[in-house]
């Protein structure tokens, strides 16, 4: 594998600069501003049967509660080791490169109830993660963030600036984004951020309905929201005649295109799907992890 690119003048704490960007894909960042004038939406579906002989082979392992988030992190994980130009993101009019951190957020019901609490985290993972190893750092978060009780750092920064005055929350927000452009952002407010990340994932399948399309934050730099369904049966017609029944989940993702062209997305969203589809691939380490561009 190679060595992870060192930080220059202009880099970021959360990404490197691209240097070597088309001169049309600059001017683009100029002609749209902003995260949501700039997004694509495209929906898919993936066929499960493998997928859950899988989740049910791992559970047998010992991986308690493994389950279809599980399988989806850890392929966009293994998706983005091959394709990196998923993991770039746009601040203050520029690209820029995550390398080896691919962050992703979660939304994390504390109990299935209408009145239950949500909080939101986000966890660090690696271009080499093993499903296994995905397991691990979820469980871990979420057990961390679990009960009644709002205890995430996350939450307790959004707590504390719920108490300030309109006026200065306005104020306050002004300067981060300010900071943010810059990249000047507090370390400390980067790390547990849900605004900064490499993707947003949420589930709708516990929930029992559809995905759902939903928008890019303006606010930050994450530029791609998947959310996925529940399993639903479709009979299909056979070449003889018959019908078989077959499990799909729906997947939805809202995408910043300005981090990378249609046909990279496209192919990178393919090689997702190929890990979906055959998830006892993931279990086959990579040979070498893809480098962006300079």
């Amino acid at each position: 594998m190679e060595k992870k690119k060192r930080r220059r003048w202009g880099d970021r704490r959360d990404g490197r600069l691209l240097r070597s960007i088309e001169p049309l894909n600059k001017v683009a960042l100029f002609i749209m501003s902003r995260r949501n004038g700039a997004n694509n939406l495209f929906s898919d579906s993936v066929e499960v049967t493998q997928l859950e002989h899988y989740i049910r082979r791992k559970r047998r392992e010992g991986l308690d509660g493994f389950g279809i988030m599980h399988t989806i992190v850890a392929a966009y994980v293994r998706a983005v080791s091959q394709r990196p130009a998923i993991n770039r993101f746009i601040s203050g009019q520029r690209i820029y490169q995550r390398d080896d951190d691919i962050e992703i957020c979660l939304t994390v019901k504390k109990s299935m109830a209408l009145d239950a609490p949500e909080t939101v985290v986000k966890i660090t993972f690696n271009p080499t993660d093993t499903p296994e190893t995905v397991h691990a750092k979820i469980s871990k978060v979420i057990e961390e963030n679990k009960g009644e009780a709002l205890d995430s750092d996350f939450d307790k920064t959004a707590a504390f600036l719920a108490k300030v005055p309109r006026v200065l929350m306005k104020f306050a927000m002004s300067i981060l984004r300010l900071l943010d452009y810059f990249g000047k952002m507090p370390k400390s407010l980067l790390d547990i951020s849900p605004f900064h990340a490499s993707i947003y994932i949420t589930s709708m399948g516990s929930l029992g309905i559809p995905p759902i399309f939903h928008h890019l934050y303006d606010f930050g730099n994450v530029p791609v929201f998947m959310s996925f369904g529940a399993k639903r049966k479709e009979y299909e017609l056979r070449r003889d005649g018959t019908t078989i029944e077959r499990k799909y989940i729906d997947l939805t993702f809202t995408t910043d295109e300005r981090i990378c062209d249609g046909f990279y997305y496209a192919s990178a969203i393919k090689l997702f799907k190929t890990y979906l589809k055959d998830p006892f691939k993931l279990d086959t380490p990579i040979e070498s992890v893809v480098r962006d561009i300079d």
